[in-house]
């Protein structure tokens, strides 16, 4: 996850940057889901759906700007 976070300050490009962030949503899931399994809380579990979908549309959002360099029709 440091590296993750390295890349995403330091990348040398935008889509550097924005795998970089997929990639930080990812991890962040699957820590959120080990620690859920270990406590028994299914807490844990529904904040991992919540990052996974924000995760999703911020991917959305992120990749349209690159290719139009516009977000809003």
């Amino acid at each position: 996850m440091l590296m993750n976070l390295y890349r995403l300050l330091r990348g040398p490009s935008l889509p550097d940057r924005i795998l970089a962030l997929d990639t930080l949503y990812v991890n962040t899931i699957a820590v959120l889901v080990l620690v859920g399994l270990r406590q028994g809380s299914s807490i844990h579990f529904e904040a991992a759906v919540v990052i996974a979908m924000l995760g999703f549309v911020g991917t959305v959002v992120l990749s349209k700007f690159v290719i139009r360099r516009d977000i809003i029709e």
